[in-house]
């Protein structure tokens, strides 16, 4: 345990699993904005982790979800950026985070500052996948700020990595400052 008192490594969870997607792009612009010193990369272990199974939550933890949780614990603080599925997160955001906080009392995800970004293709801008991210990391025992940030339209967003609307680019910044500012669980 260190003794600072603010993030300083963030891991990054994008629930689309594309390559190329609009939330992987979001979450690179997002990155970008983070001030000098911060550590910040995007996990690859969300989509290598089995359904949530609590037979599997045992002694003998599959090798990936060891693996997720030792990376989750390495961190300070987390940003999710989700796309919007049929209303909701998507099922491997959701996973892993269900993966991330157990177990209860004593998960990785305890205690730890999360933002929370989402882009969609409609003007909802990942609204209500958004929300529900709020809501599902609130009772995981995380500490999602208050403000999530929604980019809608989000095919069109893009010029090369940066954002084009420039409120939701000023927005993200600013929430990546806030984030980092947030002090650590005791």
């Amino acid at each position: 345990m260190t003794d600072q008192t603010s993030p300083t490594t963030v891991l990054v969870l994008v629930g689309s699993l594309r390559v190329d997607s609009s939330n992987r792009r979001l979450a690179e612009a997002a990155i970008a904005q983070l001030p000098p010193g911060i550590d910040a990369h995007v996990s690859v272990l969300p989509a290598l982790l089995p359904h949530y199974d609590q037979d599997l939550d045992g002694e003998d933890l599959p090798e990936a979800v060891t693996t997720f949780r030792t990376e989750v614990a390495a961190a300070d603080a987390l940003l999710v950026v989700t796309p919007e599925f049929n209303g909701s997160l998507p099922g491997v955001l959701k996973n892993a985070i269900d993966w991330a906080s157990r177990p209860r009392g004593e998960a990785a995800l305890e205690g730890m500052p999360v933002a929370v970004l989402g882009a969609a293709a409609s003007p909802r801008a990942a609204q209500w996948a958004r929300e529900d991210a709020v809501r599902v990391l609130t009772i995981a025992g995380a500490r999602p700020l208050e403000t999530t940030v929604g980019l809608g339209s989000s095919l069109a967003a893009f010029d090369g990595a940066d954002l084009t609307d420039r409120e939701v680019a000023e927005a993200v910044a600013a929430t990546m400052r806030r984030l980092v500012s947030e002090p650590l669980a005791a």
